[in-house]
């Protein structure tokens, strides 16, 4: 599983869908890209569009559409996204990015707003939700990091977790730094992340965990030779459509 994060930018979205197909092998595997929610129509239209026009199958060019937030009601909640805005936006929104730890510090999103989410993407049509946790740079440095992402995971404690429920690792301090840990240790921390959401959900649900926190074309290929490693969560990286694709192209890799 490899899911771009657009987060707030703007894009030449013609041009990246043409960079990516160009550049993109056969895939047989989940590929997602979670626009802003103003241009998920644009973008899902988008690509139905360019692969009609161009008489490509599905394995090529095909990818799913996600939403990187969603409010957890709908109603009275001015310039919130419902769960059933998402649910008519394009040609189906089919997974949503909850807890990235940018919600958690710019929107002071906790532990019981974040569960609130989970539960409503678990009981809608979309049913896909990729949970971020990650600790900081100081968190790390005290070697609290199991302690943090525990107490992250609690928002799932006694959940029945549906098949498609997804954790994202983003150590807070490799965002958009350039930094990462080691392989070897993200293969561990992965293992733990596993472990652990089997224990408290109450189908022994097992993840797949995706990393993410300054992935690029240069350095996927260290994490996906990991065996705990399901994929990426991919930021700055994903906003060029051909290194976009040689990430996507280094995972199929890793699994053929």
């Amino acid at each position: 599983m490899i899911i771009a994060n657009f987060k707030s930018n703007l894009l030449n979205f013609d041009r990246w869908v043409d960079d990516y197909v160009n550049s993109c092998q056969s895939v047989e595997f989940y590929v997602g890209i979670a626009p802003p929610s103003v241009y998920i129509n644009e973008y899902s239209n988008g690509i139905q569009h360019w692969g009609n026009l161009n008489e490509l199958d599905h394995d090529v060019c095909g990818m799913a559409i996600g939403a990187q937030d969603v409010d957890h009601s709908s109603g009275s909640r001015t310039g919130a996204i419902s769960i059933e805005m998402l649910e008519e936006c394009g040609y189906g929104v089919e997974f949503v990015i909850i807890g990235h730890s940018e919600r958690r510090e710019f929107f002071y999103e906790d532990n019981d707003l974040i569960r609130k989410k989970i539960q409503a993407v678990d009981k809608s049509k979309i049913g896909t939700a990729i949970l971020c946790i990650g600790e900081t740079k100081e968190e790390n440095k005290m070697g609290t990091t199991k302690d943090v992402l525990k107490d992250q995971l609690s928002v799932i404690d006694g959940f029945e977790l549906g098949k498609n429920f997804t954790i994202a690792y983003e150590p807070v301090w490799a965002i958009g730094s350039g930094q990462t840990p080691e392989p070897k240790d993200i293969n561990e921390i992965h293992k733990y992340i596993k472990d652990v959401v089997q224990s408290v959900s109450t189908n022994n649900h097992v993840p797949n965990v995706l990393y993410g926190g300054s992935v690029t074309d240069k350095n996927a290929e260290s994490f996906f030779k990991e065996e705990f490693v399901d994929g990426a969560l991919v930021g700055g990286a994903s906003l060029n459509g051909m290194t976009f694709a040689n990430i996507v192209n280094k995972w199929r890799e890793s699994i053929i």
